[in-house]
């Protein structure tokens, strides 16, 4: 299976570029001038067999997990087994990840193609009727426990993991925590469904089990997060901003513990409070 070091192109935009810029005093002092790092967007086109599927706004970094984590929440592939290849083509309008499929799944991709152009990071754009929106199932339900320690370590690992966003202050993380509250994966990007796609396309490539662990998100947690983490299979989302009222919804049809408005000292259970630990 090909990689995406072995696939990119040189010319592959970087994660993010500096700019010139001027700091402006409300008191009328003199500009001062500087210089700052922001984060890089380009339009990513996902193609499957050829055919193109959806255009994502997104940070061009760690895309062969981007690629395996879309396929699985978008319900176009089921495992990683069912990925053969992907590859980065470089073009004046953008990138195109060209994901190859086995042959049954690509055919069953085929029939029930949608196209969709997504803002940053978007996850129902394109869809033609409110019956359309994606409702997963949790996996196996697992019985994992997690205690409030884990939860608070985690919170302040993701901060120093945080490379990207420390450089820019712009983009979003999401990230897999151990039972411990160590980190065993942190992927970042301008849209906040990317970096969660991403995250879980990395733990297919890498086959962990996510019965030992947690997802943390550094954004508000949203139906679609949600349904992302039900397709994972991963049962506790801890989310550093709130819940919508569709996400707790669908977090309880799915018995998934959401924890919210997660800080240093306190973090908020609206949903599966059984499977905290608490001293």
């Amino acid at each position: 299976m090909s990689t995406v070091a072995e696939s990119l192109p040189t010319e592959l935009p970087s994660a993010s570029v500096r700019v010139p810029m001027q700091v402006l005093a409300y008191t009328g002092a003199p500009p001062r001038s500087d210089t700052r790092a922001l984060a890089v967007e380009s339009a990513v086109n996902l193609v499957y067999g050829s055919v193109p599927h959806a255009v994502m706004m997104a940070t061009p970094a760690d895309l062969e997990d981007f690629a395996y984590g879309f396929s699985l929440t978008e319900g176009i592939v089921e495992s990683a087994s069912e990925i053969r290849s992907t590859r980065v083509e470089v073009g004046e309008d953008g990138l195109r990840l060209h994901v190859e499929l086995a042959p049954g799944r690509l055919r069953e991709h085929l029939a029930r193609k949608r196209a969709i152009s997504g803002r940053t990071g978007c996850g129902v754009c394109g869809i033609e009727d409110l019956a359309q929106l994606p409702q997963a199932q949790l996996r196996n339900a697992p019985a994992v426990r997690v205690t409030l320690p884990a939860i608070a370590a985690a919170l302040s690992n993701l901060d120093a993991a945080q490379l990207l966003g420390a450089e820019t202050r712009a983009v979003h993380a999401a990230a897999w925590a151990r039972l411990d509250g160590s980190l065993a994966a942190v992927r970042e990007d301008v849209g906040r469904h990317n970096a969660l796609d991403k995250l879980i396309g990395a733990l297919m490539r890498s086959g962990t089990e996510v019965d030992q662990g947690f997802l943390v998100i550094t954004s508000r947690c949203s139906f679609e997060m949600v349904e992302k983490a039900a397709r994972l299979g991963a049962a506790v989302i801890v989310a550093i901003s709130a819940p919508t009222s569709l996400a707790l919804e669908r977090a309880r049809a799915n018995g998934l513990t959401l924890c919210a408005i997660a800080r240093a000292d306190t973090v908020t259970v609206f949903t599966g409070a059984e499977r905290l630990l608490v001293p």
